[in-house]
């Protein structure tokens, strides 16, 4: 598990072996940091570029089916993720990190391309989440008594 400041060593951030839902010759991130008061993940790329993403655009664009479905159309908004935390970051294999946030969530594998193309497309993301946070008339903040769980989903806290 990574923590504030916990950094990924290099050979677990390179491949040189392609992977499925990789693109041949797509930067790859030579180093990433949690910043838990910020509540953000800077990632920085062996292109030379870094990204700073906010936790909750990292969590209302996961690549988990529990939010993007199965097939075009099929997206879940995310409502009330404005307060969202990781609270861990764990390398999967050489190729992606699975984020854990302090929702409960945990089920979306963030390829290095995938957080690439987030990094990339950010603004025009953001953009687009409160334009359609706003047509649907939901919010970023959690509802009243259902601020940022600790607990996994389907568990009760005794």
């Amino acid at each position: 598990m990574m923590h504030s400041g916990a950094r990924i060593p290099k050979h677990h951030l390179r491949t040189k072996v392609p992977v499925a839902g990789l693109q041949p010759g797509a930067p790859h991130p030579t180093e990433i940091k949690l910043h838990q008061k910020s509540r953000a993940l800077e990632i920085a790329f062996d292109d030379g570029k870094s990204f700073r993403l906010e936790c909750e655009l990292l969590r209302v664009y996961s690549p988990s089916a529990e939010v993007r479905g199965h097939g075009p159309g099929q997206e879940v908004l995310q409502a009330g993720k404005k307060d969202v935390e990781i609270t861990a970051v764990e390398p999967v294999g050489n190729y992606a990190v699975r984020l854990i946030f302090s929702d409960g969530h945990d089920t979306g594998l963030y390829s290095w391309d995938y957080l690439y193309g987030l990094g990339v497309d950010r603004e025009r993301l953001w953009k687009e989440y409160l334009e359609r946070m706003a047509k649907e008339g939901a919010s970023r903040e959690a509802a009243p008594g259902t601020g940022p769980s600790r607990t996994k989903p389907g568990w009760k806290k005794v």
